[in-house]
Parts: C-alpha cells; structure tokens; sequence
C-alpha cells in the first residue's frame, strides 16, 4: 500500500509541475510556459489507454450527436484564448488544438460528416475554411478595366473567433463486465458560420468545418491545455477534460430508425419542444443504468 501510495504522490507532484508552465522557475520571460529540461526528462505522461470492451459485454448502447454552444459560460475553456500569441504556449482553444494537430500531421482522420465516409485531406480542408468573392462594383470594375482593386474583393477566414459551437458524436454503453454505464466520445465537429456565404454577401448559415476521429486526436489533444477558471495554476488537457464530460451540451440527434433524423425534422419551429425532447432523449439514457439494478 506504501508502494501504490507513493507512485500516485509522484503523478500528482509530476502532473503539477507540468501544469505551473515553469512560471516559478523561469530566468526570462520567454520561458514562462516552456518546460525545463529537467521535466522534459520527466515527461512521460501520455492519454490514459481506453480498455479493451468485447461486443458481447455491451448489453446496450445509444449513439447520440450533441451541440456544444460556446455561448453558455460553462463552455467557454474551449472557445478562448482566441489570441493565440497572448496566450501562454500550449493553451489553445479546442479549434487551435485540432487544427494544430491537423495542419502539423499529427491528426489525418479528418472526414466530411459525422459518419467518417468522405476523408479530407489538408488542401481540401483549407478550401473548406476559405472563401473569396468579389463584389458586384468589382465586377463592374472587371468588365471595364479588366482589374479589380483589393477593395472590391472579400475574403473570409475560419480561425477561432468565428466558430460558434461544437458538434460531438460519442455512444452510451451499458458494460456489463464493469457493471456501469459508459460514454465513449467518438468524433468532432468545430462549427462555422459559412465563409462562402459571407463572401457572397448572402446571410451565411452554420456549417459543420470538418469532423475528426476522436481517438486519433487523443494524442494532441492532450500535449494542448484548456483555461482552468478555479485554479489557473492547474490548467487541464484536452483529452482529460473531454473524457470526463465538462462541458454542456444538448442532444440534437440520436440514431433511430428513420435514418438518425435530426430533432429538428420531427418537431418543426418549436424551441421549446426540442429541447424537452433532448432532455427526453437524456433522461432515458439515464434511467436505463437505473432500470438495470430493478428486480
């Protein structure tokens, strides 16, 4: 018992000193953030590994799609820092996280939709997140002169400040090995308003950017640290604070038999009907965890 004792004291010791950035310890300024060479030695922690689940000990299971809007406060760790030369290295928002590990090749399950059918590559998702048009004194401009000045051209960009909210994929289970009702995040989905519709002058709609296999982001994700507003000496990584479910978000969609039809296509204009069918949906993800105990 000493033994197990003492090995997770020296996590936790490791775990803190990683998460002061060497703010107490740095000789310059361009150090605060950096890790020093003594705990890059130490550095060996990693994503905690998912256990291996037979098929045959899931009894039950419910795949859910939630939409995760940076608007509510309980949220915002993973919209801000939108700055990322303000910010102390490796605190990034969610979208600079994913992106970060896309763009460096660290992340290349990168899809189209939800159900990871059409895989991007990275020319394809720039295009995706780009968008160039000229407005209609540009095209005039054009038609007389031949040129059109930088002033008649728009030109849309999807970075951090202009997603609005999170889509996320992810399965309830009932483990019967384990004896509890798991949650197992499968992919995600930063979500946009349009840049081609802003480009075109048009009012753009949301759109989903580009989706990403959960596991293979794991390992990024958890290098890139979220804001910790109770403590900002201990800020938490990605994978940590995914996994554990902290954020809010509300169910617009759950595999059925018509297809996996949105909320949305079953109550029409009525807010308030969908968001109590989400709690509906919820609530009978919970109480089957409850009716398993029932004799």
């Amino acid at each position: 018992m000493k033994k197990v004792f003492l090995i997770f004291a020296l996590l936790f010791l490791t775990k803190v000193t990683f998460a002061q950035f060497n703010i107490l310890n740095a000789k310059d300024p361009s150090e605060i953030g950096l890790k020093n060479d003594k705990q890059k030695k130490m550095d060996f922690s990693l994503p905690l590994p998912y256990p291996y689940t037979e098929d045959r000990d899931v009894l039950w299971g419910k795949q859910v799609w939630e939409r995760i809007d940076l608007d509510e406060r309980f949220n915002l760790p993973l919209y801000y820092p939108t700055d990322t030369l303000a910010s102390v290295p490796n605190v990034r928002s969610l979208f600079d996280a994913l992106y970060s590990g896309i763009t460096s090749g660290k992340i290349t399950k990168v899809y189209a939709d939800s159900y990871f059918t059409q895989k991007l590559n990275l020319e394809e998702i720039k295009e995706r997140m780009t968008a160039i048009d000229t407005t209609d004194a540009g095209r005039d401009q054009f038609n007389d002169e031949g040129v059109v000045d930088a002033q008649y051209i728009n030109e849309f960009h999807v970075n951090s400040e202009t997603i609005e909210e999170f889509h996320f994929r992810g399965i309830w289970y009932f483990d019967a090995k384990y004896g509890e009702l798991k949650y197992r995040l499968l992919g995600i989905a930063p979500v946009a308003v349009d840049p081609k519709g802003m480009a075109a002058g048009v009012t753009p709609d949301l759109v989903e950017v580009f989706w990403v296999f959960y596991p293979d982001a794991r390992l990024t994700l958890h290098e890139f640290y979220a804001f910790n507003p109770r403590n900002t000496m201990h800020p938490i990584d990605y994978d940590h604070l995914l996994n554990a479910r902290r954020f809010s978000g509300v169910i617009y969609k759950e595999d059925n038999v018509y297809g996996d039809r949105q909320i949305k296509e079953y109550i029409h204009d009525n807010a308030l009907r969908q968001l109590l069918e989400s709690q509906r949906i919820k609530s009978k993800i919970r109480e089957y965890e409850e009716d398993m105990w029932n004799y």
